[in-house]
């Protein structure tokens, strides 16, 4: 069945449909990983977005256990080719039949080339895919140019609380959108930790007493999420140890005062390198987000830049003065480099032993 991408100026791709038939409307992202497309579907920071990915060729070894969440998140996917007979020793289903058990529609046989680099060139943008062949797009320009993620947090953060439980110290991690390995990363370290809704004030988490705090990465603009940022600003008072990855790096940067702004495109992919200002050394990072933290009018008093985007400059962590808070907009549990700086999680797990030895 013939399926169309349409974009808001006015450009349409032509292909065909697999995954489920079903018509949306999202913002048009692209990832740039040659591998690994599972755990970017199933990333929860994906949802309220349709992704393109840039590699030719995905769905080749199937579905398989490498999972961040329990189901796939974004609208739609967007692919050049896509394999129906995959081969793994560990694969257990297809990329189709995935995509149709969870109701996300996809369009392969697109030029996936042409279309990262119209949004390159022209910045992210909405777009609608149908198998409609009498689209009208006078109808459809309206209803994209109104599309926004909204509350997406709310969407993809779990129903309660629950416990990991280990030896270790005791982490409170606010799931705004949690990849698993966050959550593994910690628990293989020995930490026993303990995963709260995103709306959890942050009056029940301090009385919990936890060694340490860590806020997790997400989907959306942060700056919509105001009451959220009103609770990580009082946990940032507490002088309880606390990492940030991503979502919650920019949701701290905003409680402290920083503002943030909306990149042309995003950086989304396993493939982007960041320097520690520190070291001087240079990581390669597996990144997804499309907004960054605003570094000009940052108070030197509150927290100064820790990592820095090479490519483009942009901001990618922060540290902070007099308080025990670090953060980074890099996915530092991901494995681009494939642990290059997984050694971040060993110095939020002394950050916390040094204040409870304090």
């Amino acid at each position: 069945m013939d399926a169309f991408l349409i974009l808001e100026d006015g450009t349409v791709f032509k292909g065909k449909s697999f995954g489920a038939k079903k018509e949306v409307i999202s913002e048009v992202v692209f990832n740039t990983s040659m591998t690994g497309y599972l755990e970017v579907l199933t990333d929860p920071s994906y949802a309220g977005q349709a992704v393109v990915m840039t590699y030719p060729l995905i769905g080749n070894y199937g579905i398989t256990p490498d999972m961040e969440s329990a189901r796939p998140w974004p609208d739609a996917y967007i692919v050049r080719e896509i394999s129906r007979t995959p081969s793994n020793f560990r694969c257990q289903g297809t990329l189709q039949d995935f995509l149709i058990e969870h109701d996300i529609p996809g369009i392969c046989g697109i030029d996936t080339r042409a279309l990262t680099q119209l949004l390159r060139d022209k910045g992210t943008m909405n777009g609608m895919l149908t198998t409609n062949p009498d689209y009208n797009f006078d109808e459809i320009l309206p209803k994209l140019k109104a599309y926004t993620t909204g509350a997406v947090v709310e969407k993809v953060t779990c129903e309660e609380k629950y416990v990991l439980d280990n030896d270790g110290p005791s982490v409170a991690l606010m799931d705004f959108g949690a990849k698993q390995n966050i959550i593994k990363s910690l628990h293989e370290r020995g930490c026993k930790v303990t995963v709260y809704p995103a709306r959890t004030l942050a009056s029940e988490i301090i009385a919990d007493n936890p060694d340490g705090i860590m806020l997790s990465n997400g989907p959306g603009d942060p700056a919509f999420c105001t009451e959220i940022i009103e609770e990580v600003k009082k946990l940032s008072e507490s002088k309880i140890p606390i990492f940030a990855i991503c979502l919650g790096h920019q949701f701290m940067a905003l409680a402290n005062g920083a503002k943030t702004h909306k990149l042309h495109y995003g950086h989304r992919g396993g493939n982007h390198p960041v320097k520690d200002l520190a070291t001087g050394r240079v990581y390669i990072s597996s990144q997804n987000h499309g907004y960054v933290v605003d570094t000009e009018n940052l108070d030197p008093s509150v927290a100064v830049p820790a990592f820095v985007n090479v490519n483009d400059g942009t901001n990618e962590g922060l540290k902070y003065m007099n308080k025990n808070i670090f953060t980074v907009q890099f996915h530092p549990e991901a494995c681009p480099g494939p642990q290059d700086s997984s050694y971040l999680f060993d110095r939020f797990i002394e950050m916390m032993k040094g204040a409870k030895d304090a």
